[in-house]
């Protein structure tokens, strides 16, 4: 990764963030031949892990290679990447902006792709955080299949209920949700009756921390002193998107099941004219493969935009007489006489 300062003052585009959302974007732009500066502060949310997976031709590869092919692959169309952080971005007319870098570099950029991800903030359970990315792990997709048969314990939210544990009932016949202090009341007979049909232990009472034993995880201690075997463990982080610069410009929010993450139409576009935002900045469940997607229809749509915006401002020159009829017309003629000439 480049770490000296960008090399222009003005940008077409400036990407905040260079994880898979933010250098798709990216890639995307600088095969359109647009200028672009990816300020990325490294901070990648998969960085834990050891592999990725679910991304076809690239599943089982290890986050932080597949990051460092992509920067390769768009430094080779003209794409600046600097290590750095924006800390502010005001607005500058016409929809363009002021972006403010943390060293106290100021760059111009037309349009913004905010990529900045999310945070995964771990329950306060001795132990989860020391073993995060490792044998405690969220995601049934991202890392089911590597733990399929082993004893796997859950821990309850209220947000995610049961579904965890009936997610890895799939994968594996020895799964135990552990409440950690909730009642059991909490849970619907609906949801009872579910984890009984997949074979789901339920255990009450408030957790203390896990077991490890030779660097390895080997059960979960409840505060009454009694021990479960389990070999891996589902924790529910909190998920915090990284949306200051987001919320400092103004940007409209909607509300998840995670809690609130910025509102995008389709195309990654949000509430702010020239702001486009990907990834996990715009939601939970976007994993590498739906960001570098997200990216890529952000790239493609705001490349269109900046096209548009620049025939329009060229029409109205023309308007304007910078361009006379008169030279038009003897542009026009000279293009049919070359033509009828190649023809001839």
């Amino acid at each position: 990764m480049r770490t000296q300062q960008h090399s222009k003052d003005s940008y077409d585009v400036v990407v905040v963030g260079g994880g898979a959302a933010g250098l798709s974007a990216a890639l995307i732009l600088g095969r359109s031949r647009r200028s672009v500066l990816v300020v990325d502060a490294g901070e990648p949310r998969n960085a834990p892990a050891a592999h990725m997976h679910g991304y076809p031709s690239r599943d089982g590869m290890a986050p932080g290679a597949f990051l460092a092919e992509v920067r390769r692959e768009i430094a080779a169309y003209g794409v600046e990447l600097v290590r750095g952080r924006v800390t502010a971005a005001e607005p500058d007319g016409a929809d363009a902006f002021d972006v403010t870098l943390a060293d106290g570099g100021l760059v111009h950029a037309r349009r913004l792709v905010v990529a900045t991800g999310l945070v995964d903030e771990l329950p306060d359970l001795p132990g989860v955080a020391e073993r995060w990315g490792n044998d405690v792990i969220h995601c049934p997709y991202c890392h089911g299949w590597e733990v399929r048969d082993q004893a796997i314990g859950v821990l309850y939210s209220q947000a995610s209920g049961s579904h965890q544990a009936l997610l890895f009932s799939q994968l594996s016949h020895d799964v135990t949700l552990f409440l950690d202090g909730a009642d059991e009341d909490d849970l619907p007979d609906a949801d009872w009756q579910l984890l009984a049909a997949a074979g789901v232990s339920v255990v009450s009472g408030k957790l203390d921390g896990l077991v490890v034993t030779d660097d390895a995880l080997s059960g979960v201690r409840l505060a009454d002193g009694r021990e479960f075997a389990r070999s891996v463990f589902v924790v529910p982080p909190r998920m915090t998107p990284r949306d200051s610069l987001l919320t400092a410009l103004g940007a409209r929010t909607k509300d998840t099941p995670a809690g609130p993450f910025t509102d995008v139409d389709p195309t990654g576009l949000t509430s702010v004219p020239g702001v486009w935002a990907v990834g996990n900045a715009t939601g939970p469940a976007e994993q590498v493969v739906n960001a570098a997607s997200a990216g890529y229809r952000a790239g493609a749509t705001l490349n269109a935009e900046l096209l548009h915006a620049d025939l329009a401002r060229a029409a109205e020159r023309r308007k304007e007489g910078v361009f006379s009829p008169e030279g038009e017309r003897a542009v026009a003629r000279a293009r049919t006489a070359r033509a009828g000439s190649v023809g001839a």
